[in-house]
């Protein structure tokens, strides 16, 4: 019953947030194209739709078993609990954010897990809409990183709503329309920074991570200011060749699957599971670098600059 108690308060949530970001996306569609600076295109769009229907899909068979189950079960061996119903949600919801942004951070350098998340990365617009282009098959996994959080008290049917209410907010932040909000981004994650987050510029990898709060990104060292000197390119680092209804959910395990069984069968296992576990972009030869590697080298080539900008100017 607390279960689906909690199905109706996400259901409520639901109701009254789709109108919003209907009419947000309807606004930012007009304005965009009333100076002639459109962000939208209907290919991408319905891709979008497409995606959240399927992620709705994989989320609707997991919830109960193994998702509610596993949660509900950890609760029953609490070790904590907040008594204080205000503290109570303001730990959740910092906890659950806490959380996310370690699943969020898999994400970026586990490749297996890339996998599943580069649909969400694969559009080359910025917008509302991109906000629900989910990742597909993260509710099998997603689970996982929160038992923490009924283990220190907090009730799965809980999580739920907050996650919920973290994932509204995450949606709102794709837009070009809000520039900067001082003071308020220092702690909370914002459109500057999630522009950032969804940029294919080399120095803009995997960076801003955070859904709700940027405070992890500034701990954990992989914060990113938005720079007015370099425009931002949206998308991968390398597009998919087709990005079919099949494709584009599937495209990096097919591509996983020709780099460990076809491309370099040839090699040792130990080497093709880097293929697979690696960060993306990893090679055994260094033929394809990975999100670190290009900063490296772009670090390296900047500090080259002004090395030969300092010796023309002091040069006697």
């Amino acid at each position: 019953m607390e279960h689906l108690s909690s199905s109706f308060k996400e259901l409520g949530l639901v109701a009254l947030t789709a109108p919003v970001c209907a009419f947000l996306i309807l606004l930012e569609m007009y304005l965009s194209n009333r100076q002639e600076r459109p962000v939208y295109t209907w290919r991408d769009t319905f891709t979008n739709v497409y995606l959240t229907i399927c992620q709705m899909g994989v989320d609707a068979l997991t919830r109960r078993i193994p998702t509610y189950f596993a949660l509900d079960y950890v609760y029953q061996h609490q070790v904590f609990q907040i008594q204080n119903p205000v503290w109570y949600w303001i730990w959740l919801m910092i906890g659950q954010d806490f959380c996310f942004y370690w699943i969020h951070r898999i994400e970026h350098t586990c490749r297996f897990f890339w996998a599943v998340h580069v649909t969400h990365h694969s559009s080359e617009q910025f917008n509302f809409s991109v906000g629900f282009r989910s990742s597909v098959l993260e509710p099998i996994y997603r689970f996982v990183f929160y038992l923490p959080l009924p283990l220190l008290g907090f009730e799965a049917k809980d999580l739920f709503l907050a996650f919920s209410i973290t994932q509204i907010y995450g949606i709102l932040v794709h837009t070009h329309a809000v520039k900067s909000i001082p003071i308020y981004e220092w702690l909370f994650v914002t459109p500057s920074h999630h522009r950032v987050h969804h940029a294919s510029n080399v120095r803009y990898l995997d960076k801003n991570i955070g859904m709700l709060l940027i405070i992890w990104d500034k701990m954990f060292g992989t914060y990113e200011a938005e720079r007015a000197d370099e425009p931002i390119h949206f998308g991968l680092v390398s597009p998919p060749d087709n990005s079919g209804w099949f494709k584009v959910i599937f495209h990096e395990y097919i591509a996983i699957w020709n780099d460990v069984f076809v491309k370099h069968r040839d090699l040792p296992w130990r080497l093709r599971l880097g293929y697979v576990f690696g960060p993306p972009g990893w090679s055994h030869n260094g033929s394809t670098k990975t999100s670190r590697q290009l900063q490296e080298g772009l670090t390296e080539k900047e500090e080259s600059r002004a090395g030969f900008r300092e010796n023309a100017v002091f040069q006697p």
